[in-house]
């Protein structure tokens, strides 16, 4: 009689190793430990500004937004205010933003349906948020998280390459991140670890040439057990991670 062997899966001996146990508690900790003020990196003052902020942060950074939208706001600091406005008027303030006049356009377009449909407020309804011009899924989850309280994951190109590297997601899309985060990150902390992993993707956990040397993450990190190669080349899963 033949006795079965038990061999303990791994590449040695052909067998796949079964995938790692992520630590999403541990991770979770590190990054609240790491940064604990982390919050939205947009100057606003209510749901409006935030709105048209995140519109005007496509393609730009929020540094940049921050530096526009004072003077804009100081003079139209309402959805009628903007309604006044042509989209000469309008780029002209937004100007030094990417797709400039594309976002002209949406934001005089979006200013129109709130005050033609929601008495000039911003409707705290992720379906409501979307139908406006220039709102994708992203923009609606910052705007529901920051203005309103509920509680949403937004995957920008941070989230998406840290939560991705680390583990937390294995995709190769924002959209599927943004629904395995949502499985493994109990609901309570999904707006914190959004803000907290944009602020290690900026700070730390760099596109080119993250800084794994000075990671607080690395123990937990799939990236930083793959090799020093995969760090350096920004891969981390189906076809990489930019």
């Amino acid at each position: 009689m033949k006795r079965r062997s038990h061999q303990v899966s791994g590449k040695a001996g052909g067998l796949e190793r079964p995938p790692r146990r992520i630590p999403v508690r541990r991770i979770l900790e590190t990054l609240a430990r790491c940064y604990p003020d982390a919050r939205c990196g947009l100057v606003h003052r209510n749901p409006f500004e935030l709105l048209v902020a995140a519109i005007l942060s496509a393609q730009s950074t929020d540094r940049l937004v921050n530096r526009i939208t004072p003077r804009l706001f100081a003079d139209c600091p309402t959805p009628a205010h903007f309604c006044r406005l042509t989209p000469g008027e309008l780029e002209a303030y937004i100007k030094e933003c990417g797709l400039y006049k594309i976002k002209a356009r949406n934001i005089l377009a979006a200013c129109r349906i709130l005050m033609e449909e929601y008495g000039g407020e911003v409707p705290a309804d992720r379906a409501a948020l979307e139908r406006l011009p220039g709102v994708g899924r992203k923009t609606a989850n910052v705007v529901l998280s920051n203005a309103f309280g509920v509680p949403a994951i937004a995957v920008d190109t941070h989230v998406f390459r840290v939560a991705n590297r680390l583990g937390l997601a294995e995709a190769r899309t924002p959209e599927e991140t943004e629904r395995q985060l949502m499985r493994r990150v109990p609901r309570e902390d999904w707006s914190a670890a959004h803000h907290r992993l944009i602020h290690h993707g900026r700070q730390v956990c760099l596109a080119r040439n993250p800084r794994c040397h000075l990671c607080e993450l690395r123990p937990d990190c799939r990236q930083a057990r793959a090799g020093p190669a995969a760090a350096a080349t920004g891969r981390s899963g189906p076809g990489g991670v930019p």
